[in-house]
Formats: structure tokens, C-alpha cells, sequence
């Protein structure tokens, strides 16, 4: 069954990930119709796929031939697209991070529940070869991860980019955070956070850690740790330093090996065996992974919600490690 989608916005990941995983996947989805701020862009990309430039994200989610929407870029738009999208009954497959504010992403969370429609947040590192291939490492050979180390060093991009702000680098962190969760297979209980602040008194940082606790004890320490930290202090004019010696994206102890993680399809894991190394180029390139299980939840007969809690539990542990940081204290987690 081809399912018939609109795209809105079409973002900077749209020439490398999203429009060859749709090439790909043509068997499966019909574009209808583009939506993007950029004119010129929207129509060339329209142009390219057969289908048409539509003014206007309501107009594209109010069309009858339009089962579901890509969201690929909130751009100017919010969750607004989302929301378009539950009023007329269209599934939402979603590329953009829930907004930060608490009250928006609940208000968010709740209409869609309420709407009965099929949502699929993008979560690319959960659904990256490499992360794949680990996960049946720590089920079949690793065992069990007993510390996690996942880091982050982000270029700034200098004048002519979107200025950073304070909810960027938390969208940052959230991603970071989310991929630990799904590694460890248990829920964080506690968190402790620092930061290094980018001017003295400023709310942006160039670095900010945080250890997120997973002992199911109730006493620190007694259960899986994950150290995750993002770094903003590399100007990306300093071409060579960028590229020197950059950390594992993940690194995760087990309990009867190493492993470490560079995401797409890099993976190298050490056991009593000696070194292993994993050949993943021919595995399937993430685009075409996370559409193809968007295509598989919509035309299934059972609704199904996916990245949905997990993109707001993501959310909820920045927000204390926030508060730990202000505090300077240990947060419990519920």
C-alpha cells in the first residue's frame, strides 16, 4: 500500500537523509505535496519528486488525498503543524524536537493522544546500524551495560548561522539523553549536572555534563551510570582541531565487554576474545529505516504511538538536571 504524504519543511537534512530514503522507498509513499518557507526551494524539490509546492501547511494537511504528514523542519512553525495534523485525522511522522516548554509539550503529548492518530517522533541514534548491532551485542555476547560514556563536541557555526540559543542546547542534550536511556534499557533514577558558562553571567553554555544514575536501589551507584556531556566551545574555523582526536560518540561498559560507538556504522567492541570490529556500510542507511517502520505503524491496523513518551521523558530529565545545576544538588527522578 503507497501511503500519500505531505512534507513540511524540508530542513538540512533533507538532500542526505530523508529525500534518498524516500527514492528508496517509492513503492511505499507518493509525496502529494511540499510545503517550505524558502520558495524557490520548495519548487525545485517539488520539481524533483513530480508533485507540487503547496502554500501553507493547513492547506496541505486539509487535503483529501493526503494520508500523512513528513515534518521534517519547524522552520517558524512550532508545533503547529502537529496540531493541523490531528484536527483533520493525518498520521505525523515528526523530525523536529517537541518544544522545551513543559506546558506546550504536554498540551502537545495530550492532543495527539486524544486525536487517535499514528505519531512517530525521529530518533536516529536509536535507530542508527551501529545502535542496532550493539543491542544484540549486549543481549547475546556483552551482557548487561554497567557505565555509559556519551559526548558530544559541537562546531559553532560562526556569524551567518541561527543564533544558539538556551533551547537548542537542551534539544541537544535531549537527544544524548534519550540514546543513553535506550542503551541502558532502564530508567535514569537520579541526576547530577554541571556547567561551564560561555561569558560570566550568561545563559548559554560551552559545556554542560551531566551523570544520570540508573541504580534501582534508591542508593547512587549500585546500578548503571551514564556520563553524557555537549560541548560548544570549538569554533569551527579551527578546521584541524575540530577534527583532532574526536571522543567516541558512545562508549559502553558491559559486563563482559567494551564497546564504542560512532554513529552511523561505526562499531568496535572488545571481549575476553580480544578486538572486534563491524562491518556495517551494507546495512540500511537510517532515513530508509525510520520511514520504512513509519509506513509499517500507519497502514498496521492497531494505532500505534512511537518516540512520543520518550522525546518527553528526554525532556523532563534536562529540566532536572537543570534544577540540579541550580541547586547544586543530586535530583531524584519519578
Amino acid at each position: 500500500m503507497k501511503l500519500r504524504v505531505g512534507i513540511v519543511g524540508l530542513g538540512d537534512q533533507w538532500d542526505g537523509r530523508h529525500l534518498p530514503a524516500l527514492r528508496m522507498l517509492a513503492d511505499r509513499f507518493e509525496v502529494r505535496g511540499i510545503c517550505e518557507q524558502v520558495t524557490h526551494r520548495a519548487a525545485r524539490s517539488a520539481a524533483e519528486l513530480g508533485t507540487v509546492a503547496v502554500d501553507g501547511f493547513r492547506a496541505l494537511a486539509a487535503r483529501d488525498d493526503i494520508d500523512a504528514l513528513l515534518y521534517l523542519a519547524d522552520q517558524w512553525f512550532g508545533a503547529a503543524p502537529i496540531l493541523a495534523a490531528c484536527d483533520h485525522g493525518k498520521a505525523v511522522y515528526s523530525a523536529i524536537s517537541f518544544p522545551f516548554e513543559a506546558a506546550e509539550a504536554e498540551r502537545l503529548h495530550r492532543r495527539v493522544e486524544e486525536s487517535g492518530i499514528a505519531f512517530m517522533a525521529e530518533l536516529p541514534r536509536r535507530h542508527a546500524a551501529a545502535t542496532v548491532r550493539l543491542k544484540e551485542l549486549i543481549a547475546t555476547r556483552l551482557g548487561q551495560p554497567r557505565m555509559l560514556f556519551c559526548h558530544r563536541r559541537v562546531p559553532l557555526l560562526g556569524a551567518t548561522a541561527p543564533p544558539r540559543d538556551r533551547a537548542s542546547e537542551a534539544r541537544d542534550l535531549m537527544e544524548l539523553v534519550d540514546w543513553c536511556r535506550y542503551v541502558a534499557g532502564v530508567e535514569p533514577t537520579s541526576v547530577v549536572a554541571v556547567r561551564h558558562a560561555e561569558s560570566a553571567g550568561g545563559d548559554l553554555d560551552d559545556y554542560r555534563m551531566m551523570s544520570l544514575d540508573f541504580s534501582e536501589t534508591g542508593r547512587p551507584g549500585d546500578g548503571p551510570l551514564a556520563q553524557i556531556s555537549c560541548g560548544y566551545y570549538m569554533p569551527r574555523a579551527w578546521e584541524e582541531a575540530v577534527g583532532f582526536r574526536p571522543p567516541p560518540g558512545l562508549q559502553v561498559v558491559c559486563e563482559r565487554g567494551i564497546a564504542f560507538v560512532d554513529l552511523p556504522q561505526t562499531l568496535v567492541w572488545f571481549d575476553d576474545a580480544g578486538r572486534n570490529q563491524e562491518s556495517l556500510e551494507s546495512e540500511r542507511p537510517v532515513g530508509e529505516r525510520m520511514l520504512g517502520q513509519f509506513h509499517r505503524m500507519v497502514t498496521s491496523l492497531v494505532r500505534q504511538t512511537s518516540g512520543l513518551d520518550d522525546t518527553l521523558r528526554a525532556m523532563r530529565i534536562v529540566e532536572a538536571a537543570d534544577r540540579s545545576i541550580a541547586e547544586g544538588i543530586r535530583v531524584r527522578l519519578g
